[in-house]
């Protein structure tokens, strides 16, 4: 995942939880919003529920590395249908998932987006 790719801007990531759209696949709450620019991707682990940064550093290592791995399909719609997709995955369990789990739950989250682009129109803006 190159730069470029990550969402890291606060006045992205503020407009995304204001005006961007919600669902869950457990243990993820993902928030999304489509935009003009290409895919970009964050995500959160709570310091509640994982109070040493190790954990929540492991978490997020295993969530981005399986979107890196299977984000390519989707990447290659959206340019076609002229869209930009800004994703946001807040992990929300209690316990360390292990990699399976996550690359499992990613592969739903990626596939919802598809179904998503597929059945929106093109975006103009």
């Amino acid at each position: 995942m190159g730069k470029d790719e990550r969402l890291k801007s606060r006045k992205a990531i503020d407009q995304l939880f204001k005006e961007g759209q919600r669902f869950s696949v457990p243990p993820f709450r993902v928030c999304y919003q489509f935009t003009a620019a290409e895919l970009k991707f964050g995500i959160t682990v709570s310091a509640k529920n994982f109070k040493k940064a190790v954990d929540r550093n492991r978490v997020k290592r295993l969530a981005r590395e399986a979107w890196r791995l299977q984000k390519n399909e989707l990447q290659q719609v959206l340019p076609e249908k002229n869209k930009g997709l800004d994703v946001f995955l807040i992990y929300t369990a209690k316990e360390l998932p292990d990699y399976s789990l996550i690359e499992g739950k990613v592969s739903i989250v990626l596939k919802k987006f598809l179904k998503l682009v597929n059945e929106t129109p093109a975006a103009n803006s």
